[in-house]
């Protein structure tokens, strides 16, 4: 049946009218809204992408900052087609980590979370949902709550004690007519920070002899490439249709690193089960790993199995708690050995304490009054993620006296925040006194938000208690024990490189010697 010529032409008229009508209604709100202002010089498809890119004068954190001293503490840039807000000021921060912080809580999905993260399965990947919550509280409670990591003080003591001992060793076999040996810190660093972490996290003992070291490169072969792939900038996360591509060959690469890291994981996991299986547990001092055999149990794990999620939470544990030791660790001896003085001024605090009889113990840093401020300082110009982790608001919301959308992303510039001339005298000064002083009330917690370097909210990093402490131990034991010099006397290359951590671009190698009794490093 054929409809009437009037008929078809009044259903055309009014298709025409609502569909202006939408347009106009549009625009009017769009009026009405008032959006954050959006940087000039977007590109199609790509949006703002080309600003981004790391180059020789800039890092993003500093491009980024340099866009706010032009447009203000708030605007949108475009990654790809995807607007994002960036804030630069303590204000906008405290504002969008209280009033707000539960709908800036989520995660946006990524490739790098699916592949890497066990399909979201890692929480630190993961939406803001309950599974996300729970698996945050088990984490808390189980492995970085203050009783935790006091039961695992022998554990960070004893490593870092053994570490000294073996360059102390090497140092009495060294090259006949040399005063130091040559230590490369990064590494050095990295490997007892891992020994600690998957110490406490799946129990896992290296015991020395041939074995050790081929294991130990295994462990921190591939973890090393978990969070270089992390930090990689993935094109089809931004523009989706061009996914296909896989333009670098980070989805390939990812693919193949999370089967390594998986089968790791698998190994430590049946080691588990067959120590469980032969007798009796010790729950005290059983590992993370060990006691989600147990906690997961009769939980609600979002369609997930035990063994996935088990495997995924350690992975999250694993992969934040070493990085960020060992990227604040090489900062803090490259401020000291550019800064002389500092240094002398630390050596002299650790002389008082602790004398030159025996090595620092974890209970002598309360006293380092000094010291914790130099660490401080370390992690005021050098956070280890100078933009925070993305996130995504869940609902139309006011920041800043600007409407902000559903669906648009968050970065907060942590580096700028903690370089505002405002709050910081000389901002790009390396001064730790600043700490014993006008700035002392200020700490880690994500309280203060002027200083938040482990971020702020409830995504903040759970592990900043471990991360501290460690890097305290650390530096407090490097610094007492060691002489420290660079090859010929010369500054550090301060260069940066930019991923997931803000590390230093080029390996920090330093001559050591002994400054303490030989009898200390008995």
């Amino acid at each position: 049946m054929e409809l009437p010529v009037e008929t078809i032409s009044f259903v055309a008229v009014l298709f025409l009218l609502l569909l202006s009508s939408f347009f106009l209604f549009k625009r009017a709100t769009a009026h009405k809204r008032k959006e954050p202002p959006e940087v000039t010089g977007g590109w199609p498809i790509i949006g703002h992408l080309q600003l981004l890119k790391a180059n020789n004068s800039q890092l993003p954190h500093e491009t980024l900052g340099s866009l706010a001293d032009k447009y203000g503490p708030i605007f949108r840039i475009r990654i790809g087609a995807q607007p994002t807000l960036i804030i630069s000021s303590s204000e906008l921060a405290k504002q969008c980590h209280t009033t707000l912080d539960s709908i800036v809580s989520s995660r946006p999905k990524n490739v790098g979370g699916k592949l890497l993260g066990y399909n979201y399965a890692a929480f630190g990947t993961r939406a803001y949902d309950s599974f996300y919550r729970s698996m945050r509280k088990i984490v808390v409670s189980e492995v970085l709550s203050n009783r935790c990591l006091e039961l695992q003080r022998d554990v960070k003591v004893c490593e870092v004690t053994k570490s000294l001992k073996e360059v102390y060793s090497q140092w009495i076999k060294r090259e006949e007519g040399s005063d130091y040996v040559l230590v490369d810190v990064e590494e050095f660093i990295g490997n007892i920070n891992l020994k600690v972490v998957l110490m406490m996290v799946c129990g896992k003992r290296f015991l020395g002899g041939c074995g050790e070291d081929e294991e130990m490169k295994r462990c921190r072969k591939v973890m090393r490439d978990i969070l270089d792939l992390m930090g990689k900038f993935v094109v089809g996360d931004s523009i989706p249709f061009l996914r296909w591509l896989d333009v670098g060959g980070y989805e390939k690469a990812m693919k193949i690193t999370s089967k390594k890291f998986d089968s790791l994981l698998e190994e430590w996991l049946e080691d588990h089960r067959r120590r469980r299986n032969s007798g009796p547990v010790d729950g005290e001092h059983e590992d993370f790993m060990g006691l989600m055999l147990s906690n997961l149990k009769g939980m609600d794990l979002a369609g997930y199995d035990a063994d996935t999620v088990n495997k995924a939470t350690c992975m999250s544990i694993i992969t934040g708690g070493i990085d960020t030791v060992t990227v604040t660790l090489a900062w803090a001896i490259s401020l000291l050995l550019n800064n002389r003085e500092v240094l002398r001024r630390a050596q002299e605090e650790l002389d008082i304490h602790v004398g030159n009889k025996r090595l620092v113990d974890e209970s002598d840093i309360s006293k380092l009054v000094y010291l914790q401020a130099v660490v401080n300082e370390t992690l005021r110009l050098y956070p280890p993620g100078p933009l925070s982790g993305v996130r995504v608001f869940s609902q139309d919301c006011t920041v800043g006296g600007y409407d902000v959308v559903a669906g648009t992303h968050l970065i907060t510039n942590l580096w700028k925040i903690q370089t505002n001339p405002q709050v910081w005298a000389e901002p790009l000064e390396f001064k730790p006194e600043r700490f014993l002083s006008r700035n002392k009330q200020l700490d880690v917690k994500g309280q203060s938000f002027e200083f938040v370097p482990f971020g702020c909210g409830r995504r903040a990093c759970p592990g900043m208690n471990l991360g501290i402490q460690m890097t305290q131990l650390m530096l407090a034991s490097l610094v007492h024990s060691l002489e420290l010099r660079t090859c010929c006397d010369e500054p550090v290359d301060m260069a940066a490189g930019f991923g997931l951590t803000m590390y230093r671009a080029n390996p920090l190698q330093v001559l050591v010697k002994p400054r303490l009794l030989a009898s200390a490093y008995a």
